[in-house]
């Protein structure tokens, strides 16, 4: 027995500090080094991208619309290489660079397997729709042609104190072989357990229960009445910014800013609190879920959810 004990004794304070560091991991506070997030994530596919059409731009130039999916098994927000030029590279070998690039998800997470054409940009007081392609030289797209795009991302929780934690570098191939022009929005495969109900309750930063009270549809705009409900004895705020919305025609509507941003209620101890969220989405668009943020586990720290609105 004693011989045992002499063998456990030196494991004991090494396997008790991983077990802790699990721990701490598992509930947000710990971010692990990048190798060993990667082996405890499992493998991400990041950012793929489509072409919907191949043609001559308006200026003359060569225009390649593209559908972005987010694959990386996880919530995800994903932006083009600043200032880098796509490379067109023919069946031959020859490259040509593309100077315009307009990749992204304007700021946005999207949810794991959603895909996307386009997202508003521009400013918060002039918002404008900004579709996803590339433009460059105009040239006949030869067959076995590719186009290459250096992009990076960003995955899980949205944390104000650490924005780039997950932060990764990756480029994306996309065969210009295949040109889809039926492409279904905004999921492109289910998962399990991904999508809320509109009347599901949400519980938040020091145990609020969030809950979507209303939405109220015009000709331009959809408005949201979020109710929340404090459980505690003392009074608290709960951030969820301005969330977006993505329907059937695959525009993620809704110009980004942090969402710890946005102004909200406090609500009371043992009381509830109301107030509304606006974002412009035309009329005839369908099939819509919100992506929504909400401020979960410690305050600036955003869990995501995907809230099912589609009979709306």
């Amino acid at each position: 027995m004693k011989f045992i004990l002499k063998l456990i004794k030196p494991l004991i304070i090494p396997l008790t500090a991983l077990i802790l560091l699990f721990i701490l991991y598992v509930s947000g506070f710990v971010v692990l080094p990048e190798g060993i997030r990667d082996k405890a994530s499992g493998t991400s596919k990041g950012w793929s991208a489509i072409a919907t059409r191949i043609g001559k731009s308006d200026s003359g130039t060569l225009r390649i619309d593209l559908t972005i999916r987010n694959e990386t098994g996880d919530w995800s927000a994903m932006q083009a290489v600043a200032g880098k030029a796509a490379v067109l590279t023919t069946k031959d070998g020859k490259t040509i660079n593309c100077q315009t690039v307009f990749v992204g998800t304007g700021g946005h997470r999207l949810a794991p397997d959603f895909r996307i054409r386009g997202f508003q940009a521009g400013k918060k007081t002039e918002p404008l729709l900004q579709m996803i392609y590339v433009e460059g030289p105009f040239v006949q797209v030869s067959p076995g042609s590719k186009l290459s795009i250096e992009y990076s991302y960003v995955t899980g929780q949205y944390n104000y104190y650490e924005k780039d934690t997950n932060k990764v570098a990756a480029k994306m191939v996309v065969d210009l072989d295949k040109v889809t022009t039926d492409v279904n929005y905004p999921i492109a495969a289910p998962v399990e357990g991904l999508i809320r109900k509109s009347d599901a309750e949400i519980t938040a930063l020091n145990k609020v229960v969030l809950t979507l009270a209303g939405i109220t549809r015009t000709e331009g705009s959809m408005q949201f009445k979020w109710r929340t409900t404090n459980p505690g004895e003392y009074p608290t705020y709960l951030h969820i910014g301005i969330p977006p919305v993505v329907g059937a025609d695959g525009i993620l509507y809704g110009y980004y800013q942090s969402p710890d941003i946005a102004s909200v209620p406090i609500t009371p101890a043992g009381k509830s609190a109301e107030w509304t969220t606006e974002v412009a989405v035309p009329e005839d668009v369908k099939d819509l879920y919100i992506m929504l943020s909400v401020e979960s586990g410690k305050q600036r720290l955003f869990t995501n959810y995907c809230v099912d609105i589609t009979d709306k």
